[in-house]
């Protein structure tokens, strides 16, 4: 029997995927959670096999966790689902450790194939990004120098999309719970690296960003 933790902050969410994956003879979903916290617990407390974690955890960034739990002493194999645009996150979910990465959009179809994939040993992305990942593995691309998002860190991306999202370096700090000085410092990286030169042209540029990548179409 596969046991396994869904890491959620909607309820309805996980319940349905709870519903949908104990369909399965061989699957049982052995704890929930709807943050990182609960999340620790619950891997101590049930030791799951897998783990599907979604990159949104209200206040607390999900790839944060997803490095944490690919990082443990126990193997614990990671499908990430979210409502994020797979062009931009499903890359960074496998560089932080992720087995897969699935849309939420896509999950009743491709829920149950995906862990079985992953269970078997293989990653689980959609097919342009397994190409994309192929690609860039065979010519050995290099995005930092890149003017566009791509060329962000994890913790720069997380910054600008919660300036998109309409929030200041004040409320940007307390959420990541980091140093309004250190906000600052991620806002200008973010700025020298998209060639952006003012703070409205940032906010503008970032507004545009986030929500595309809420709709699922940003990168494309």
């Amino acid at each position: 029997m596969t046991k396994i933790l869904i890491v959620d902050d909607h309820p309805i969410l996980r319940m349905g995927m709870k519903e949908l994956l104990d369909q399965e003879k061989d699957f049982e979903v052995c704890a929930v959670a709807e943050n990182i916290a609960s999340a620790r617990r619950a891997m101590k407390e049930s030791e799951p096999h897998l783990a599907i974690v979604d990159i949104s955890l209200a206040n607390e960034n999900g790839l944060d966790l997803v490095k944490e739990i690919s990082g443990g002493a126990r193997k614990v194999a990671v499908l990430v689902l979210s409502m994020h645009d797979e062009s931009v996150w499903a890359e960074r979910a496998i560089r932080a450790g992720a087995r897969g990465y699935i849309m939420k959009k896509e999950a009743a179809e491709s829920i149950v194939g995906a862990v079985r994939n992953i269970l078997e040993g293989r990653i689980h992305v959609s097919e342009k990004i397994m190409m994309r990942l192929l690609d860039k593995f065979h010519d050995g691309t290099d995005t930092s120098s890149a003017s566009t998002e791509e060329a962000l860190t994890d913790r720069e991306l997380e910054v600008f999309r919660l300036i998109g999202m309409g929030l200041s370096t004040r409320e940007i700090a307390a959420r990541m719970k980091l140093g309004v000085k250190t906000i600052g410092t991620y806002r200008d990286r973010i700025k020298q690296k998209l060639g952006i030169k003012s703070g409205a042209e940032l906010t503008r540029r970032a507004v545009l960003w986030t929500e595309k990548d809420s709709s699922g179409t940003a990168g494309v």
